[in-house]
């Protein structure tokens, strides 16, 4: 259940759950296809070019950081 603030919250006036849920997943999947998209990107220029992308790196390890410490907040919150 989310907390009734939510639809407060958004320029958008009142909205219902469904958006809200459709927010959160459209951002999530969004966020794994960047992911995704970043290692590709790695790994080709690493293989085929033989050049280190320490910036592409560093975007990889945020996502993996940031992920997985979101999922040990929520099951010892939650």
């Amino acid at each position: 259940m989310k907390p009734p603030i939510l639809s407060k919250l958004s320029i958008l006036g009142k909205v219902d759950e469904r958006f809200l849920d459709h927010r959160l997943r459209s951002t999530s999947l969004a966020g794994i296809a960047g992911g995704l998209l970043a290692i590709v990107l790695f790994e080709y220029r690493l293989i085929y070019n033989n050049i280190r992308s320490w910036d592409l790196l560093a975007v990889i390890g945020t996502i993996v950081v940031v992920k997985l410490s979101m999922m040990a907040w929520y099951y010892f919150n939650d």
